[in-house]
């Protein structure tokens, strides 16, 4: 099998499984599972082995003209461009799509709604699939608004309850908010390039041999900007992704670690040459990546719920990819999507296990439950895994692609002295010790029993089903590269742009550090707490003031509502008024002036014909008279 054949069956399997599910679910609800696992698995399997055929040398590149667009200059064509990101990316989605449909057939066991879940998995992971292997903009944005439109529909699985609802639809119209410029940014550049190929505008772009510039440099990166902060959950468009968490658990590992949110970040790393024309766009770019990465990491640390922890946690670790970015440093951005990926996806399937046994998510309600590390040993562990790559502690894959992306923000600014830079390693230090801070939280209020503490075990009654093997299972091979991942920043230069991704010592140093004093106070904090029976959470005792504004994710929604929401309201009330009370009566009304006319006719038409040859004679000596006195009258 050739690569490029190879390549072209990745996306297309889960598309097709897809497509039987939806098919054949409700009449053979038993081939749901297979169609739903297998072909997704074998697409895993065709991603490694188009990787390994790649090796990390020249692109694989493969066309088919799609369609004229008018211009000649202009085609669509469906296009393959594998490069050593393209394959490493699609290695990781298709990979963490197979654990999560392996892992849902025991979560979602006995939901009736399954089969059409299985089925957007599918449809979600081909759409990812194909953001990721295609060099064509036009293609890639299909895929992008085809992601957006599954994941509508997997946030809101349980819609019988008002916050899925509420959550699916706020997903999906933020994220459109920034689609919007996002397409408009895709013309533009195409329009300034002369081609929607992403390898031919780069080319254009960086060869020495090239004079050509883009026309609008700002403008475009900023209107592709606009699509990757809705996307990837960047400030001031991530207001959706924590309520997104009302969706499925599994759904939330795989739209939150490796596919939707890091669409935008891998769509910035394959255009960055846009991005690095424009001095403006790069400094924007660094400070939504420093607001977000700060602003997230205080917002998780106030969070009750380990799920919303774990969506702001997602937030901020996208932050400090989008900040790698603005230092012009796409090698970092990608090494931390890839380790963040495999350990985000654990942390949210192991935090499945821990709601799926406890029958709850709520750290007030966990703290209060006694021996729970007991009753999800599995979970524990692995979990345990996770926080300690979150938390970026050597040797956990973490360490090694934080201090890569902390790495280029110190060369950015201490060598190259640049404002993007220095912004972008500060934000990164502070990050990382709320990193820490919040993991440890997450971790000891969980798991550990209360030192002195009052509350007695929870009936047992509250304590659910245990997790069955296949979830299990899922954990442990998700363990894996959350520990060992980052140990490949020797070889995955061979596969990237040929720059060092190894942790230097200054930066180790500081980084570890500083995440250890935050893991520290967090402990001292819970162990202050518990001791004098004050609460129950460290978290907010530590954030003080900022606690509640912090819980509230610093009222941004309370922000859109004032400033969005309720002026289109006002303004959609007023065109229904307009509609119903103005426009409505001159339509009501040239209906009524010939209804009127017709019930005039309609009474003169009696049926007797006296009546009308009595009219007839009437209108005749009226009409006779008439005509005399015209004549008597000259």
């Amino acid at each position: 099998m050739t690569v490029t054949t190879a390549a072209v069956l990745v996306p297309l399997l889960p598309a097709l499984a897809a497509a039987l599910i939806l098919l054949t679910g409700r009449r053979a609800p038993g081939f749901v599972q297979p169609l739903a696992v297998l072909p997704t698995l074998a697409a895993a399997a065709l991603a490694v082995y188009v990787a390994v055929r790649q090796g990390g040398g020249d692109p694989v590149t493969a066309a088919h003209p799609l369609t004229p667009t008018g211009n000649a200059a202009l085609p669509i064509d469906l296009a393959l461009r594998l490069d050593g990101f393209a394959v490493l990316v699609g290695v990781l989605v298709a990979v963490v799509a197979g654990c999560v449909q392996l892992y849902s057939t025991g979560y979602l066991r006995g939901d009736r709604r399954y089969p059409s879940y299985a089925a957007l998995v599918s449809l979600f992971t081909a759409a990812m699939l194909l953001v990721v292997y295609t060099d064509d903009l036009v293609v890639l944005l299909v895929g992008w608004e085809v992601m957006g439109i599954c994941s509508y529909f997997l946030v809101g699985h349980f819609w019988e309850t008002p916050a899925a609802r509420a959550a699916s639809l706020k997903a999906f119209l933020v994220t459109k908010l920034g689609d919007v410029p996002f397409l408009i940014g895709i013309l533009a550049l195409a329009s300034d390039a002369g081609s929607f190929r992403i390898s031919t505008i780069v080319t254009r772009l960086t060869s020495s041999l090239s004079s050509f510039e883009l026309a609008h440099p700002t403008l475009v990166a900023l209107l592709l900007l606009a699509g990757v902060a809705g996307k990837s959950a960047q400030v001031p468009l991530h207001t959706w992704l924590p309520d997104a968490m009302a969706g499925p658990t599994p759904a939330s590992a795989l739209i939150h670690a490796a596919t939707m949110v890091a669409a935008g970040v891998y769509v910035v790393a394959r255009l960055l040459p846009v991005f690095t024309a424009s001095t403006a766009a790069l400094t924007v770019l660094a400070v939504m990546a420093a607001l977000t990465m700060a602003g997230s990491a205080l917002a998780a640390l106030a969070q009750d719920d380990i799920k919303r922890i774990l969506a702001y946690s997602t937030i901020g670790q996208l932050g400090l990819m989008t900040g790698a970015l603005a230092v012009g440093n796409r090698e970092a951005a990608v090494f931390h999507l890839l380790t963040h990926g495999a350990f985000k996806a654990l942390l949210f399937l192991a935090a499945g296990v821990v709601i799926h046994t406890a029958g709850t998510g709520s750290l007030r309600a966990l703290s209060r439950l006694r021996g729970l590390k007991e009753r999800a040993p599995d979970a524990y562990w692995t979990m345990t895994v996770g926080l300690l790559a979150l938390a970026a502690i050597p040797p956990f894959a973490g360490f090694f692609s934080k201090e890569a992306v902390i790495g280029a923000a110190e060369h950015a600014a201490l060598d190259e002295g640049t404002a993007a830079g220095w912004i972008v390693l500060v934000a990164a230090l502070v990050t990382a010790l709320l990193t820490a801070a919040y993991a440890a939280r997450l971790w000891l209020v969980t798991f550990h029993d209360p030192v002195h503490a009052r509350p007695e075990p929870l009936p047992a009654t509250v304590v659910h089903e245990h997790s069955t093997p296949v979830m299990t299972a899922v954990l442990w091979l998700l363990a894996v590269p959350a520990l060992l991942l980052g140990l490949t920043y020797r070889v995955l230069p061979d596969w990237l742009d040929g720059g060092s991704l190894a942790p230097t010592l200054t930066t180790s140093v500081l980084a570890t550090g500083v995440a250890l004093v935050g893991g520290i106070l967090m402990y001292a904090g819970w162990r202050r707490a518990y001791e004098t029976d004050a609460a129950t959470d460290p978290g907010p005792a530590l954030l003080g003031p900022l606690a509640g504004p912090a819980r509230a994710g610093f009222g941004l929604d309370t922000a859109y509502r004032a400033l969005v929401v309720r002026p289109v309201r006002a303004a959609a009330g007023l065109v229904r008024f307009l509609d119903r009370t103005v426009i409505d009566t001159y339509v009501r009304g040239a209906a009524t002036a010939p209804g009127l006319l017709g019930t005039l006719a309609r009474r003169a038409q009696t049926g007797n014909v006296q009546t009308y040859l009595a009219a007839l004679i009437g209108g005749a000596l009226v009409l006779a008279l008439a005509a005399v006195l015209v004549a008597a009258g000259e």
